[in-house]
């Protein structure tokens, strides 16, 4: 054989070489990815053929699939639609899963491994067996009180977020972001009519698709101030200690005084703690946070989840939706040394301080709680296609973030907040709450935001903790954030206790 047919011949079996273990490597290797990739339209009809299982809360279908007459034989649908859509989430044809219908999808479409035994039988039947469904925590009376409320607020604000826990378990009662959205036209059976809404959706400069009660970090403004109070309980203060305060403090280090929010709030020299908290005392909560010290701020702040990057919230085994971590930035100069002028702005919950809604919520079932954080979780249980139970989430602590002396007399000035201070408005006859309002400074052209994080009380036992964020608020934003508060807590009173 000829030089040049040889090297035919060699670059022949290289190509063949290559051919082969190409195949290998789509078989062996990407075989599963191929199979099960949403752009596999053999997959996609195939995972209609089985009716998807219902995504439901107190008895009521949240996401239900209907039977259709085309290709794919089940279309998604969303009955109560922007009420729901950033906990229960959409199931599309093309694109990503949100929410439940994310984290329990394989349940949910029957595919689970333990419908191994469903699969197999199918094959001898004409139907498929269903998908498994998923009965959730949320209140639906607490949830769509909370939408309509945040939708429909008093001072316009467009933007914002509520959130509602069982402080004793860490069940989600409530969770809301606004804006929302429909997630009807996303679950089409028009991938073009589908993809073209979640374009809309996502090129909203609102962000509709964002969900702010979990995913995102806002000042905390005097929320901030529970934080500032458990750590100065812990050492050495009571709730009866008198404190500096005065209408202005200037910080070491810094000529810029800082203020009240009004004159009439602490002028007096020195104050309680308790009714420093109640009036929502600036200059004091700052003198005290430069006299703790950003150390021991950091760490309580750290106590009560600050700065946690592994929480999620839905499954208690670990699955969910990631919650953004909370942070308290640095109070340290570049020479290690503490800052006093950004210690004083963080004490009462500005410069870098930022949280979530949730962990307001967490913060204030802590100390409805006896001290002890509980997993947030919105999966209540699991029931297979024949609704028997296959699974029931057992709640479980997260954290202890103050002893429960400490929260005691957290609880104690919280509930003065309510009773005579800042957070009248969240105020329930027959009940006690206590609270905090905050009112967070945004940028140069922004306008105030509002919070509010509470409990209520039923009892002496703890029926729900509650966060309000209302964004770019104004004046009254905190007050706005604190009836809508309000009205979220008797909700879910009403169905705890029929209060």
């Amino acid at each position: 054989m000829n030089a040049p047919l040889r090297r035919v011949g060699v670059v022949v079996l290289v190509l063949f070489g290559l051919l082969f273990a190409n195949l290998n490597w789509v078989q062996a290797v990407r075989g599963e990815h191929y199979r099960t990739s949403p752009y596999n339209g053999r997959v996609q009809v195939e995972e209609y053929e089985r009716q998807r299982g219902v995504v439901e809360a107190d008895g009521k279908g949240l996401a239900v699939s209907k039977a259709t007459s085309g290709e794919l034989k089940y279309l998604r649908s969303y009955p109560f639609g922007p009420a729901y859509a950033h906990v229960v989430g959409y199931k599309p044809v093309n694109l990503g899963a949100t929410g439940v219908e994310r984290y329990e999808n394989e349940f949910l479409a029957g595919t689970a491994d333990r419908f191994v035994i469903d699969r197999l039988r199918d094959q001898f039947r004409r139907e498929k067996t269903g998908g498994g469904h998923v009965l959730l925590t949320i209140s639906r009376r607490a949830q769509e009180t909370a939408y309509r409320e945040l939708s429909e607020n008093r001072v316009g604000a467009k933007k914002g977020a509520v959130v509602a826990l069982d402080p004793a378990t860490g069940a989600v009662q409530a969770m809301v972001s606004l804006p929302s959205f429909n997630p009807n036209p996303l679950a089409s059976h028009d991938t073009e009519e589908a993809a073209a809404a979640y374009r809309r959706l996502e090129q909203n400069p609102a962000g509709p698709l964002r969900n702010r009660a979990v995913g995102e970090i806002f000042p905390p403004g005097s929320t901030f101030k529970v934080v500032v109070a458990a750590a100065a309980l812990e050492n050495g203060h009571t709730p009866d200690t008198a404190i500096p305060a005065g209408p202005t403090y200037t910080p070491p280090q810094t000529t810029r005084a800082m203020g009240n929010a009004h004159p009439s709030i602490c002028p007096e020299s020195r104050v309680t703690l308790k009714e420093a908290l109640t009036e929502s005392c600036n200059t004091g909560f700052a003198r005290l946070g430069v006299k703790l010290g950003p150390e021991t701020l950091k760490a309580k702040a750290r106590d009560f989840g600050f700065g946690d990057e592994e929480l999620t919230c839905g499954e208690l085994g670990g699955g969910g939706v990631p919650v953004a971590a909370s942070k308290t930035g640095g109070m340290l100069r570049p020479d290690g040394q503490p800052d006093p002028p950004v210690v004083a702005q963080s004490s009462i919950g500005q410069n870098d301080v930022a949280m979530t809604p949730m962990q307001g919520a967490l913060i204030a079932a802590a100390v409805a709680n006896d001290g002890v954080q509980m997993h947030p979780y919105v999966v209540k249980s699991l029931l297979d296609p024949g609704r028997r139970p296959v699974e029931t989430a057992a709640p479980r602590q997260l954290r202890r973030s103050v002893s429960a002396d400490v929260a005691r007399q957290l609880r104690e000035m919280m509930v003065s907040v309510v009773q005579r201070g800042t957070g009248t408005n969240a105020q329930i006859e027959g009940a006690e709450v206590g609270g905090k309002t905050g009112t967070a400074e945004g940028g140069d052209n922004d306008k105030d935001q509002g919070w509010f994080i509470g409990f209520v009380l039923k009892d002496g036992k703890p029926i729900s903790a509650v966060a309000v964020l209302l964004e770019q608020a104004g004046a009254g934003g905190s007050a706005e954030a604190t009836r809508i508060a309000g009205r979220v807590m008797r909700a879910v009173l009403r169905d705890r206790v029929g209060g």
